[in-house]
């Protein structure tokens, strides 16, 4: 019988490949030119990420997981898979407190899916409130982080 691993470090270890996974994602998810190979393995992070998440995190990793997996999928081409997980991001985060980028990442994924799927209602509406909070973020850092992000979603959608 394999012995089971003391709950405290089975946590830790979940905190642990919640980050290192969902960095990876966003990781390949930057990389110009990701291979399918690639591609394959930015989406696998991101859902290995939620899971861990789902063991040892609390509903706000929960929800930054979901950003991080509407990114992914509206990179690949899944727009109503990217907008549903987008838009549970965005209630969890409208109904409890988070960071100021919190709120901007899941509008810029929204508007991203929307992209994707062509609503250009949508898109421009979820686009002009995630620039507006980006605007906002207080620390330098992260609002740059945000900044970057937002410069790869379309801005604009062709009628």
């Amino acid at each position: 019988m394999t012995p089971q691993p003391d709950p405290d470090e089975l946590n830790r270890w979940h905190h642990h490949f919640g980050v290192a996974c969902n960095n990876q994602a966003w990781a390949l998810a930057g990389k110009p030119g990701r291979s399918p190979d690639e591609d394959r393995d930015m989406l696998n992070q991101a859902f290995a990420s939620a899971w861990h998440w789902s063991q040892a995190g609390t509903a706000l990793n929960g929800a930054r997981a979901d950003v991080t997996i509407a990114h992914v999928l509206a990179l690949l081409g899944h727009g109503p898979l990217a907008l549903a997980h987008a838009r549970r991001s965005l209630a969890y985060l409208e109904a409890h407190p988070a960071e100021d980028w919190d709120l901007a990442f899941a509008h810029a994924e929204i508007a991203h899916a929307a992209a994707v799927l062509g609503d250009g209602g949508l898109h421009a509406n979820h686009y002009a409130l995630a620039k507006q909070l980006g605007a906002a973020i207080s620390e330098d850092e992260d609002r740059q982080v945000f900044e970057a992000e937002l410069a790869r979603i379309p801005n604009k959608l062709n009628p």
